[in-house]
């Protein structure tokens, strides 16, 4: 269940409460009786990897041209030389 931040617009408490997706929003302060107010914090999170820079997704054009006209090598039939005897 997530942990939400909460800060009385009168006395100025701030506290966390547990709470489920469902339930309601607290909206009195259980310190003064005044009005709630819902903190919103940053969330912690790390890109690692390739692919979220700008200049990770684009390619010069020789590089993209290289890749996709390159085909791998069709297998050489394997002639072995006879001699006539």
């Amino acid at each position: 269940m997530p942990t939400y931040s909460y800060q009385c617009k009168e006395c100025g408490e701030a506290f966390d409460a547990v709470q489920s997706f469902s339930d309601d929003p607290l909206t009195v302060c259980p310190n003064c009786g005044g009005p709630l107010r819902k903190l919103f914090n940053s969330v912690g999170v790390v890109f690692k990897g390739s692919g979220f820079y700008r200049t990770d997704s684009r390619s010069s054009k020789a590089d993209t041209t290289a890749k996709s006209e390159k085909k791998p090598d069709a297998p050489k039939a394997d002639k072995a030389t006879t001699s006539g005897s």
